[in-house]
This record gives structure tokens, sequence and C-alpha cells, in this order.
């Protein structure tokens, strides 16, 4: 089961210098967040209310509202110093709000005709994972679109291990420092990574038909479910 309060505790604790570390982090920040999104957008109808779940700083929401400029933003987090830093860098805009809480035991009021998510959900294991995909589903109108970008697992053990020591090394040649690096470190003990064809059997198992990867490059890939 998550453990909400080491989680909170972690996130507080990176809020000011998260976004900074995210291309050592995310080898493939462009293609992962950016390009990604591009092509989202091109393949959806333009959302009117767009929820991100562990919105964190509002990294992913700054690129979906590029895109989507005129639609409705909630950021959903646990975190309030992280929230505190997307307040800033939407500061100027008038078409978001936030929400501090626990997604995983409920999520925000309102309607939304997408839902997105970025590095958050592999924190909860498999059963919270279907418990969330089952809310999801239920919460999104017909034609409403999930989106989720993590990181996921191999299918075998053998490959996820290849997978995490490739990360890892790439994380520990990097030029942060020690400090950092122990830091994120710490933050792995709390991640619940399943593959992404397990993700895939999830969201068709809460009732998502139409469920594609769309990105995958090693530790991290895009999953989208259309109802």
């Amino acid at each position: 089961m998550i453990d909400t309060t080491k989680i909170k505790n972690q996130f507080n604790s990176d809020a000011k210098a998260y976004d900074s570390k995210r291309r050592i982090f995310i080898p493939c920040f462009d293609d992962y967040y950016i390009n990604t999104t591009k092509f989202i957008a091109s393949i959806i109808k333009e959302p009117s209310n767009v929820l991100d779940l562990g919105a964190g700083t509002g990294l992913l929401t700054s690129f979906w509202y590029k895109g989507f400029p005129n639609a409705h933003y909630v950021l959903d987090d646990i975190s309030v110093e992280m929230l505190n830093m997307a307040k800033e860098r939407f500061d100027d805009a008038t078409n978001f709000d936030y929400v501090t809480d626990n997604y995983n035991e409920a999520l925000p009021k309102g309607d939304f005709d997408v839902i997105i998510s970025a590095l958050s959900i592999h924190h909860l294991d498999d059963a919270e994972k279907q418990s969330l995909f089952n809310k999801i589903f239920h919460k999104l109108p017909k034609g409403g679109v999930f989106v989720n970008y993590d990181m996921f697992n191999s299918d075998t053990k053998e490959m996820t291990e290849k997978y995490n020591q490739y990360w890892e090394n790439s994380v520990l040649n990097s030029q942060l420092p020690i400090s950092d690096i122990e830091h994120w470190q710490k933050g792995r003990s709390i991640d619940r990574e399943c593959s992404v064809n397990e993700e895939i059997a999830m969201l068709k198992s809460a009732g998502f038909e139409n469920v594609n990867c769309l990105y995958s490059n090693l530790k991290f890939g895009v999953v989208m479910a259309k109802k």
C-alpha cells in the first residue's frame, strides 16, 4: 500500500529543484514530454476541462497548455510545495485551479474530458493502480481520454534489471552532486512500477477498449486510453 506521508515528504523536499533536473533524470525528455504531447494534441478533440493527477510543479500541464490554452486545468497533488511552484508557473493564467489531496482516495470534484498524469502513478501498487483506473474510467465521459506518462518495467525480470541499471548508470555518470543522487536513490524506494503491457491490461479491465502505448524508451513510456 502507498505510503502517502513518505511520498509527500519526498516531493515537498524536491519542489524547488524539481524541474531543473528533469533532463538528467529523463534522458528522452523532449520525445517523452513535448513531442508525444504534440502528437496527442493532433489526434484528440480539443478538451474543455483537463485534470492533471500528481501534477507536481505543473511541468506536464505546461506542455498541454501550449496545445490547448483555452481549456480549464485542475492540478491535483499531495504536495503543497509542489503545487506552490505550479501556481508560480501559471501565475498569469486565470483558467487554473489547484487541489491538494491524495487522488488515490478520491478524484477531485468536477467534470473532465481529459485526465493526464506524469511520473506519479508508478508509486501505487498494482491493486491501487487498478482501483485508480476504475475511478478514472467512471469519471470520464464517452470519448474521454486518459494519458499516463510514467516509468515502467519490462515484461521480464532480466530486462527490467537491465533497464534499471542502464538508467541508474546514466544518472550516476551525470554532473549531479552526490547529495542529489542520494536523494534520488532514496526516492526510488517508493517506486512500484509495472510493465506497459500490465498497465494496458489494467486499463482494459477498468473498461477502456481503445488503449495504446504511444511512446516507449526503456524505463519511460506514455500510454493513452480512450473511453
